[in-house]
């Protein structure tokens, strides 16, 4: 083989490692929710770059033979050639054509390596991983064309991988995930909200994300701070409890400052004439559900919806630390809320006596609505 032809081929198997290289890392880079809207509006190449997200097992498969084949390729053919290149100048220059033949291979070695690790790995993959949607679209096409070509052999091999995949206990995928982290979604919103194409003016979007970061502690209204009613309380001091706050909902403490359960202002209406100064039942007291302080606030809600309750009691070291409130949790995502039924000189008056700390419990505590 002449020098320069297998110089020539040289420069074809790097590219050729690069174009599979490139491949490999755009199809694994690049999402389903990039690649569908371009797509659905007809750009060139959108269709087959689908399809090969859709079949990444197999596209992996391609570049991994290609990669494979180029490699092994560029050390037969272009380490000969180069230390051709090497060696007749040293021969020329006197040197033993032992010496120089060892020099030449040990010269040719570092320089198929170098310009192969760079060139036909770093360089591609670093542009595939800046631009991976860009990048499948240029090279999803022939990547496929090249797949149907060699598809028998390929399909037997990704079989015979997946076959390994099973037998460690893994499932084999051939869609890349289209599933987003919280940290990538909020920088999703950060940046639409900078280019205005998304409004958020209430903050909705903002506190969704982080409202999987508040735990159940930082929710709760601490016991002290909750509008209780002792255990035996009669309906007509709910009645007044009612009117005072506004409230519907209360939590019901025995005699030794435990919570027994709560009182729904409706567990009250069935008092008539005296038995509104009779002690309410114990059997009309709702069960509280148990969370724990360092639950996640969603874990906490999903207890409630099962339990079908708008409270909850707070362990913290088996100890009952506070109540959780539907609303604290809705309020997490929307903001306060209020209401007309809710005393605002009740919550001067308490906020005034203790320095704010009561009118967070307040307010969030569950007031009673409309259709209640």
């Amino acid at each position: 083989m002449s020098m320069s032809l297998g110089l020539t081929i040289t420069i074809f198997l790097l590219a050729l490692n690069a174009f599979f290289v490139a491949g490999e890392f755009a199809v694994t880079s690049s999402r389903r929710s990039q690649i569908e809207p371009l797509a659905t509006d007809g750009v060139r190449g959108a269709a087959t770059a689908m399809w090969a997200i859709e079949h990444v097992s197999l596209m992996l498969s391609i570049c991994q033979l290609g990669i494979t084949v180029a490699s092994t390729s560029l050390g037969a053919v272009a380490e000969p050639a180069i230390a051709h290149v090497i060696e007749a100048p040293l021969v020329r220059l006197g040197l033993p054509a032992a010496s120089s033949h060892v020099v030449g291979f040990f010269g040719a070695l570092l320089i198929v390596l170098y310009l192969h690790v760079v060139f036909g790995e770093m360089v591609p993959k670093n542009l595939s991983v800046s631009m991976p949607d860009r990048a499948l679209l240029w090279l999803a096409p022939p990547l496929v064309a090249i797949g149907k070509i060699l598809r028998p052999v390929v399909v037997e091999m990704d079989h015979l991988a997946n076959w390994f995949v099973l037998k460690l206990g893994l499932e084999p995928k051939s869609e890349v995930s289209a599933t987003f982290t919280v940290e990538e979604v909020a920088s999703i919103v950060e940046h639409s909200q900078a280019e205005g194409t998304i409004h958020d003016d209430i903050g909705l979007l903002t506190t969704t994300l982080e409202f999987s970061e508040e735990s159940v502690g930082d929710t709760m209204v601490p016991l002290p701070d909750a509008i209780c009613l002792p255990l035996g309380c009669t309906p007509a001091e709910v009645e007044r409890e009612v009117a005072k706050t506004g409230f519907s909902r209360y939590p019901v403490l025995d005699g030794r400052d435990n919570l027994v359960g709560y009182l729904h202002v409706k567990d009250v209406l069935y008092a008539h004439g005296s038995q509104r100064n009779e002690p309410v039942a114990e059997w009309r007291i709702r069960d509280l559900p148990q969370v724990f302080a360092s639950d996640e606030v969603e874990d906490a809600l999903r207890e409630m919806q099962r339990s079908g309750t708008h409270l909850a009691e707070v362990l913290d070291d088996g100890e009952i630390v506070g109540v959780l409130f539907l609303e604290d949790i809705i309020e997490q995502l929307v903001g306060e809320v209020r209401d007309a039924l809710q005393r605002d000189d009740l919550l001067f008056n308490r906020e005034t006596m203790a320095g704010g700390k009561l009118d967070r419990a307040l307010g969030d505590q569950p007031k009673k609505s409309a259709g209640e």
